[in-house]
């Protein structure tokens, strides 16, 4: 049996691509270390501003203690044809009151399950990148996506 070809792929388009399989993926997986172990789980980012993702979390959620010990991380996106965006970058506690209470006033579930905004179990992540990579189905190969951070 013949592997699949991947479609050809215009290098100015991989913007463009990245952004599409970000947008469509609700649901991407954050990688964290926990001491040397690896911990991988599902988010759901309350804002993104191109490769720059927000994620909310509790203060006493396992991730929390994780990222303060190594702030690196990884973001994985995947589209419903498998094309694959990975961010890998560095998670910062979002310290803007004006962005926070903006993306507060976004995201009913906040409002619903942390009363306030000023909650102090409620922590926003900013995971600003360092690398964007593109992976077409069946490509078996990373492309590096331009970006500005």
């Amino acid at each position: 049996m013949a592997k699949p070809t991947p479609r050809p792929l215009d290098p100015e388009a991989l913007p463009t691509l990245a952004v599409q399989v970000v947008k469509a993926d609700r649901f991407p997986h954050l990688a964290t270390i926990d001491g040397d172990q690896p911990r991988v789980r599902p988010v759901s980012p309350v804002r993104t501003d191109g490769f720059t993702v927000y994620v909310a979390n509790l203060r006493s959620y396992h991730k929390t203690g994780e990222i303060e010990a190594n702030p690196n991380v990884e973001l994985c996106y995947l589209d419903d044809a498998h094309n694959q965006v990975r961010i890998t970058g560095t998670a910062e506690i979002l310290t803007d009151g004006a962005l926070l209470l903006e993306i507060w006033r976004k995201n009913p579930l906040l409002r619903h399950y942390l009363g306030t905004s000023d909650n102090p179990d409620l922590i926003v992540y900013r995971i600003v990148p360092r690398q964007v990579r593109y992976m077409q189905e069946w490509a078996l190969e990373y492309y590096e996506v331009p970006f500005i951070s």
